[in-house]
């Protein structure tokens, strides 16, 4: 076995650590990755449905978590919201897509049973996702040159929490 391949704490008969099966992958070589950095933000929603560009606060957890390669996972742990990668040159691609959202999914039908009276809120954050994951090289998030990550509210106006983790080397 490649001892470049192997972290140091796995090296050497007296470190305690588990011994490597080389039957797994024969043959190959996994980069060691060090443990996930996480972080949380707020992110205050202006209105019952907006897309926010969180981009640049996913960007600093990055920055933060020192990982030259690797991924990052947005997660927003609410039923009403989501978060996904659009674009974000031309603002009218919010728009659009709240507005298609809107009408396949109106605030109001006669078969809701949801007590709360945001049955729609929950259907669209099923639809959009509660998660995204983008690789990590170079330290920087790979989006193509027009996206962006997006929290999107379904119940607002609110203050939401987004949990941003990082793992790699």
């Amino acid at each position: 076995m490649n001892s470049r391949c192997v972290p140091p704490a796995m090296q050497g008969p007296d470190s305690g650590a588990p011994p490597v099966d080389a039957a797994v992958a024969p043959g190959r070589c996994f980069r060691y990755m060090r443990g996930m950095h996480t972080k949380t933000f707020e992110v205050r929603t202006p209105s019952r449905d907006a897309m926010i560009d969180i981009t640049a606060s996913v960007a600093v957890a990055v920055d933060e978590a020192g990982v030259s390669d690797g991924l990052v996972h947005i997660y927003v742990p609410h039923t009403t919201a989501g978060v996904t990668i659009n674009e974000n040159a031309d603002p009218d691609v919010i728009h659009d897509v709240l507005a298609q959202l809107a009408e396949m999914v109106p605030w109001q039908q006669r078969f809701y049973r949801h007590g709360e009276g945001n049955s729609a809120a929950h259907v669209k954050s099923s639809m959009m996702g509660c998660s995204a994951t983008v690789p990590v090289a170079g330290g920087r998030m790979t989006l193509g040159t027009w996206q962006a990550v997006f929290f999107c509210e379904f119940d607002g106006p609110r203050t939401r929490k987004v949990i941003v983790s990082v793992v790699g080397s």
